[in-house]
């Protein structure tokens, strides 16, 4: 009866299985390496790259290989290798940030052969040049390193990565990309865990300890949230938790508080910006310039 049992299990296992790449059209898979030391990252490597009917991620803990399935007109292997990079573990494509992998558990915390991206553009133009030039460097991954994803803004502030997180998600919900939307919430949503509350001055650890569960439970929303309509309502909240944050901040650079009136249905919504031109993350396209600058923080 046990033989009997799991034989069934595993038959069902298998049909269940074939049933989920059943589900992604067109499929192409690619054969990548993705570094980690337990069985125990298996789950999280292959839900946090899984996409639904879009992406599924098989990581062998042995070999230390993942296979990627995907449907090439909704995602790419590279967006399942960052949002893997995002989640703390390396590979062939893309670094995970210094910050997120020291917050492993030290069970899954595996030895970093490749060297984590810490270059500056100099550095880094040097390393593109002798690469052309056929010079060996000592960086096998990717130089679009998951932490520097989003655009240059505050990096020497408190809540600098904060920042540049959202900025990064901002401008996704400009494009109206949920999927980029959902990448950069990610790493929001790991950036808000590595703030160090040590370091905060009295007025900023007054202000996180008020808003801190609600900007992870936001970031955590859009990030799960592959429907930019839905995305786009928590960005607002989102936006007013960040906002009380960075006005008690100094900031290296003017951030621009901006707002939009004919967000849901007249009520209005609030976003921030490192450019004083209007981009709206509301409407996108349908209405980019939408909006004004309501107060200049710096």
């Amino acid at each position: 009866m046990k033989l009997i049992s799991l034989l069934g299990l595993v038959i069902s296992v298998l049909l269940s299985t074939q049933y989920t790449y059943g589900q992604i059209k067109n499929p192409k898979t690619a054969t990548v390496k993705i570094l980690g030391n337990t069985t125990a990252v298996k789950k999280i490597i292959e839900k946090v790259g899984s996409d639904g009917h879009n992406a599924i991620v098989d990581w062998h803990a042995t070999s230390k290989l993942a296979s990627i399935t995907y449907d090439p007109s909704k995602t790419s292997a590279d967006e399942v290798l960052k949002r893997i990079a995002l989640a703390g573990f390396d590979n062939e494509k893309f670094l995970a940030p210094a910050d997120v992998y020291a917050q492993l558990a030290k069970a899954e915390q595996y030895e970093r052969v490749l060297k984590p991206a810490s270059k500056n553009r100099a550095e880094q133009q040097v390393d593109h040049n002798k690469h052309n030039q056929g010079g060996q460097t000592t960086d096998n991954a990717s130089h679009v390193h998951p932490s520097k994803i989003t655009e240059p803004g505050i990096q020497k502030t408190a809540f600098g990565q904060l920042a540049n997180h959202y900025l990064g998600l901002k401008d996704a919900l400009v494009k109206t990309d949920a999927q980029g939307a959902a990448v950069k919430a990610t790493a929001l949503k790991e950036a808000i865990k590595a703030v160090d509350m040590n370091k905060l001055t009295p007025s900023e650890h007054t202000v996180w300890k008020k808003v801190m569960n609600s900007l992870a439970a936001d970031a955590s929303g859009i990030a799960q949230n592959k429907d930019v309509a839905k995305q786009r309502v928590t960005f607002a909240s989102l936006s007013n938790a960040l906002y009380e944050l960075l006005r008690v901040s100094k900031l290296d650079g003017p951030i621009y508080y901006q707002h939009c009136p004919m967000y849901a249905n007249g009520k209005g919504a609030h976003w921030l910006s490192k450019e004083n031109a209007i981009k709206n993350p509301f409407y996108g396209a349908q209405m980019i310039s939408c909006g004004s600058t309501v107060e200049t923080l710096n």
